[in-house]
């Protein structure tokens, strides 16, 4: 009889603690996970006064929580319901309880916002320098943040239709408005599901259709943006560099040489072009291993939807700007002595 007690005891215990397992398993994945695996930006406020109950059958009700339970556990676990802030937040529902809470703890509230403005072609140092300039706090952690193995690694299996291997190139340039407490992660998250949202089912359609990846689209683009201004011309020198790649030629794009050097010129030096780095497409073919700036949407499109023409080469006029193209390389000798002399 005591036996069958004792079996029938550690039977209940063992039942108990599996019980108790799950409940802290179901915990930890319910205030970890989303509230939807689709990004939607939605306005939320806290009036004073409000409650914890309240807030979360707020929350519950505009979709940003799919468990008021949760979000009431966490925060009475964590004791912090005398902690979340009044005010109107610019909430998403790819945000976990845990990052939802953490935003309503700060007070990172939309009157706490500021505008910053990323142009096209600037390389990841450039916008550290633009934030630093405009004493934003994210400059303290923005490289580090793009540089951050880990951190790349998680930002890419988050878009996974993306391709990304580096965050240079994926910066999406675009006027922002952003939290003035935001890291240097938030800002890039906040520009790299820009870039999702730009790339259309159609571009990825396209760029499968062309057996060409993302991150080869997007390195193309990047150096597009700093070779040339306009969409056309962009497609034409597009042609020339996926024709040179096709031909096993060398890109020869003084794009690469400036974004070794950390400086752009009119003409770079024959020595410049001697540089031992795998970035150098005058020493080196194929494309440059990562992009060498952020590009915009028509430098993108540009590197999609190439045009072919009869010109092999190109160059920038310093004093107009203008693209001045030539089908042989005498012409183009001459278009240099005329233009860059």
């Amino acid at each position: 009889m005591a036996k069958r007690i004792m079996k029938s005891l550690k039977v209940i215990i063992i039942l108990i603690v599996v019980f108790f397992i799950f409940i802290i398993i179901s915990y930890n994945r319910g205030i970890n996970s989303p509230a939807s695996s689709e990004r939607k930006e939605i306005f939320f406020t806290i009036e004073k006064g409000e409650g914890v109950n309240q807030i979360s059958q707020n929350l519950f009700d505009v979709g940003l929580i799919k468990s008021k339970n949760y979000f009431e556990y966490y925060v009475w676990l964590n004791n912090v319901e005398n902690r979340l802030q009044a005010g109107s937040y610019l909430l998403n529902t790819r945000q976990s309880i845990v990052e939802l809470v953490k935003s309503l703890v700060e007070g990172r509230a939309v009157s706490d916002e500021r505008e910053i403005k990323i142009i096209e072609g600037w390389t990841t140092k450039n916008i550290e320098e633009y934030l630093k300039e405009n004493s934003i706090k994210a400059s303290e952690g923005f490289l580090e943040s793009v540089q951050d193995k880990n951190f790349v690694s998680k930002i890419s299996s988050e878009y996974p239709e993306l391709d990304i291997r580096l965050l240079e190139g994926y910066l999406f340039p675009d006027t922002y408005r952003i939290y003035n407490n935001s890291t240097g992660e938030d800002i890039v998250v906040k520009m790299v599901s820009n870039l999702d949202k730009k790339l259309t089912p159609e571009m990825r359609e396209d760029i499968k259709n062309q057996k060409k990846s993302v991150f080869e689209i997007i390195t193309m683009a990047s150096i597009l943006e700093k070779e040339v201004r306009s969409y056309e011309d962009m497609q034409i020198v597009s042609g020339i560099f996926w024709d040179r790649i096709k031909n096993g030629q060398g890109l020869e794009s003084c794009a690469t040489l400036a974004y070794i050097l950390g400086v752009n010129k009119p003409v770079y030096s024959l020595e410049d072009t001697q540089i031992d780095s795998p970035y150098n497409t005058y020493k080196y073919r194929g494309l440059p291993p990562g992009p060498v700036s952020n590009p915009g949407i028509n430098a993108i499109k540009a590197a999609i939807y190439p045009k072919y023409t009869d010109y092999n080469y190109f160059l920038s006029r310093p004093d107009t700007g203008e693209t001045v193209f030539s089908a042989t390389y005498d012409e183009h000798i001459r278009n240099k002595n005329k233009y860059l002399k």
